[in-house]
C-alpha cells in the first residue's frame, strides 16, 4: 500500500476548499475492485462539486470526479481481472464515495463495466457520464415509440455536453434537429453536429402559455426550469421530451396542459443509478452509433491540475462540448 495523487475538497467552518494531496490508499472506500484510472471527464455536476455551487459532495473529506475508464490493478470480483480495461460512470462517485479525479479508485465491481471495443480510453471519457446520459435520452424517445417522421427533436443546452452528443445523435438516428442556444456563435459548431437549426434560448426563456404553437415532436431538455416548461408547451400532439438537466433550476412552472389535452409525455432519465444491463447496451450503441469524427470536434483535453478552473468555467457556462481529465 502507498500514496498516489488526488485532488481532495474539504470542508469547515470557514467554507470549502479543493487541494492536491498524497492520498493514502489505505483510506480508500470499500470495495471489491482497484482501478487504476487512467482518464477522467469534467461535467457540469463535477464542476458544482468543484466550485461548491451546489450541495453535491455528501461527505467530506472528498474526491470529487464521477467518471473513469482504467485498468483492474487488484479485485476479488468474478467478473473482473487484473489488466481489465473498465468504464464507471455515476454510482454517487464524487458525492457519496470517493471519486475519480485521482490516480486510484476502490469501488463494487457491480458499478463497472468492460471498456466497449471500439473505444480507446480517451473516446470513452470523451463520452463520460454527459454522452452516455444523451443516449440513455435516445433510448427513451425510441422507447416511447417515436420517430423522425413524426416531426422535429428539440435539444436544449445544445452547446454543453450532453447537448453535443444529443445532437449529434439523433442528427445521425434521422431527426430534424433544432439547437437551442445561449451561444449564437456557436451556430456552425452545431451544424457541424448535425443541427438543421438554431434556436434562440430567448424563445424558451419568456412567460410560460399553457398550450403554445406546435414546434416539436421530441426533445432532450438538459435545462429544467422556464426552458423545460415553454419546451413542453410547444411539444406536438402525442410527443415527449426526455429530461436530465437542470443548469437553469430544479422547478418547472408548467400546467398539466400538455399532458391532458396533448397527450405529451416527460420522460426522466437518470444515468447515476441506472442498472447495469441498461448501461451496457447504451454503451455499445455509443461505440457504432456515435461519429467519431464529430466526437473529436466537440472535445477537448486537459490535465488534473487544469480541473478547478475547469470546473469554474463548466459553472459560469463558458465551456463547449467534452472536457476529457487525463489522470496518468
Amino acid at each position: 500500500m502507498g500514496t498516489f495523487k488526488a485532488l481532495v475538497i474539504d470542508k469547515n467552518e470557514a467554507g470549502q476548499s479543493v487541494s492536491f494531496r498524497d492520498f493514502n490508499e489505505t483510506d480508500l472506500m470499500d470495495g471489491d475492485v482497484t482501478v487504476r484510472v487512467s482518464h477522467s471527464t469534467l461535467n457540469y455536476k463535477d464542476g458544482l462539486a468543484l466550485t461548491g455551487k451546489a450541495p453535491v459532495v455528501r461527505r467530506f473529506p472528498m474526491i470529487p470526479g464521477v467518471d473513469l475508464v482504467g485498468t483492474v490493478e487488484a479485485s476479488s470480483n468474478p467478473d473482473f481481472k487484473t489488466g481489465d480495461a473498465v468504464i464507471l460512470n455515476g454510482w454517487g462517485l464524487g458525492e457519496t464515495h470517493l471519486g475519480t479525479y485521482a490516480e486510484k479508485v476502490r469501488v463494487k465491481g457491480d458499478w463497472l463495466i468492460p471498456l466497449p471495443a471500439g473505444l480507446s480510453p480517451q473516446q470513452a471519457m470523451a463520452i463520460g457520464t454527459a454522452g452516455y446520459t444523451a443516449m440513455l435520452c435516445l433510448m427513451a424517445l425510441e422507447k416511447h415509440g417515436l420517430t423522425p417522421e413524426r416531426g422535429p427533436a428539440i435539444v436544449t443546452g445544445a452547446v454543453g455536453g450532453v447537448g453535443s452528443v444529443a445532437v449529434a445523435l439523433l442528427a445521425r438516428a434521422g431527426w430534424h434537429v433544432i439547437a437551442a442556444t445561449g451561444r449564437p456563435e456557436e451556430a456552425d459548431y452545431l451544424k457541424g453536429l448535425g443541427a438543421s437549426e438554431i434556436l434562440d434560448r430567448s424563445e424558451l426563456t419568456g412567460a410560460v402559455r399553457p398550450l403554445a404553437k406546435e414546434r416539436w415532436a421530441a426533445g432532450v431538455d438538459t435545462v429544467g426550469s422556464i426552458p423545460l416548461a415553454n419546451v413542453i408547451s410547444m411539444t406536438k400532439y402525442d410527443g415527449a421530451i426526455a429530461a436530465c438537466g437542470l443548469a437553469a433550476g430544479m422547478d418547472l412552472p408548467s400546467t398539466v396542459a400538455p399532458f391532458i389535452l396533448r397527450n405529451v409525455a416527460l420522460l426522466g432519465v437518470d444515468s447515476v443509478m441506472a442498472p447495469k444491463a441498461l448501461r451496457i447496451e447504451a454503451w455499445n450503441r455509443l461505440a457504432h452509433e456515435l461519429d467519431h469524427g464529430k466526437l473529436a470536434s466537440m472535445t477537448s483535453t486537459i490535465s488534473l491540475d487544469e480541473v478547478m478552473e475547469a470546473g469554474r468555467r463548466i459553472v459560469e457556462g463558458q465551456v463547449k462540448g467534452r472536457v476529457v481529465v487525463a489522470i496518468a
